[in-house]
């Protein structure tokens, strides 16, 4: 009895093992499979209104240090539609769940409520087979529910391409003629200079990123955003990865929404831009993937931030649904 007791003990041992380590694989996947970074400030969890340049929604941002619950909607729009509630073991559900799934472990290496070596290698089995079920359903509602990132799907999924001159009332479009932009959605005023500095920090984070600038990158975004991109820089080269972003043009960009929050000035713009963006072997420059000869169309969403009055900075990229 003591040897099946013992048997026991570390079969129990290695089930509470295996389960964080299925978790924490399952936040990995979780905290990779989302579709924007960074801080809009009151308006982070709210759906940037779309334009001319980007008619589609934008990705929610799904990585940030903004709390939810301090989230006000933009005003005509349902901030709950970018708010999902909760999966089928989220919350409170998979809370409970786990807590008697650890504490019925718990119980076994305690030596309790064994009733014989087969009951508790039963109840094992038991637990066992409800924590591989918990995670399958988690998974699969999980990618139900991710949504689809913009763009050539390799880590960087924030930085990618898009271009153009930006004109009032839109970006772009050089001697093309535009149509008006709507007004409504610009609340301090951004000029013709404001337009131009985000067309230039567009192609500067394009090229520093691939550059594997920290300094510069550091000086034209917000620490978040930065502690974001440099992430997605580390995984870059722990797999052995170098992007490449090069032939950088901004085809067309207007302005979603502009506004004052204290001291603070947002400005969310829609860019179209052009450019090579490719994926190479850190150590043999070998192509892994994108087209190192034709310029891919990508469409993003940038948000830009402005502390009292000082120089505008990237505090937030989102991907575009179907750009």
């Amino acid at each position: 009895m003591i040897l099946i007791q013992g048997f026991g003990r570390i079969l129990a041992t290695l089930a509470v093992a295996v389960m964080v380590m299925m978790t924490m694989v399952d936040f990995a996947e979780a905290r990779r499979a989302g579709g924007g970074f960074g801080s809009r400030g009151s308006r982070t969890f709210s759906t940037p209104s779309t334009t001319r340049t980007a008619p589609t929604d934008a990705q929610p941002i799904d990585r940030t240090m903004t709390r939810q619950q301090s989230a006000q909607p933009s005003a005509g729009r349902n901030a709950t539609a970018t708010n999902p509630r909760p999966g089928l073991f989220g919350g409170f559900g998979g809370t409970l769940l786990g807590g008697l799934m650890l504490g019925g472990l718990v119980g076994m290496l305690m030596g309790q409520g064994l009733g014989g070596g087969i009951g508790m290698l039963g109840l094992l089995l038991q637990v066992l087979l409800i924590a591989g079920l918990f995670l399958f359903l988690r998974r699969m509602f999980a990618q139900k529910n991710a949504p689809a990132y913009a763009g050539n799907g390799h880590a960087r999924n924030a930085a990618p391409h898009r271009g153009p001159d930006f004109k009032i009332p839109s970006i772009g479009g050089g001697s093309r003629k535009t149509a008006p932009q709507p007004k409504g959605g610009d609340e301090i005023g951004i000029q013709q200079a404001d337009l131009e500095q985000f067309e230039s920090m567009l192609k500067e984070l394009q090229a520093a990123y691939a550059a594997e600038d920290f300094r510069t990158l550091r000086q034209i975004t917000t620490p978040e955003a930065m502690s974001y991109l440099a992430e997605e820089l580390g995984d870059n080269a722990t797999q052995g990865l170098k992007n490449e972003v090069r032939d950088i043009h901004l085809v067309q960009g207007d302005v979603a929404e502009a506004w004052r929050e204290g001291a603070d000035d947002y400005a969310t713009v829609a860019m179209r831009y052009e450019s090579i963006d490719v994926m190479r072997d850190r150590a043999t420059g070998a192509l892994v993937s994108g087209d190192p000869d034709n310029l891919t169309e990508t469409v993003e969403i940038w948000t830009f931030l402005r502390r009292n009055g000082g120089d505008w900075k990237v505090s937030a990229i989102q991907g575009v649904e179907n750009a």
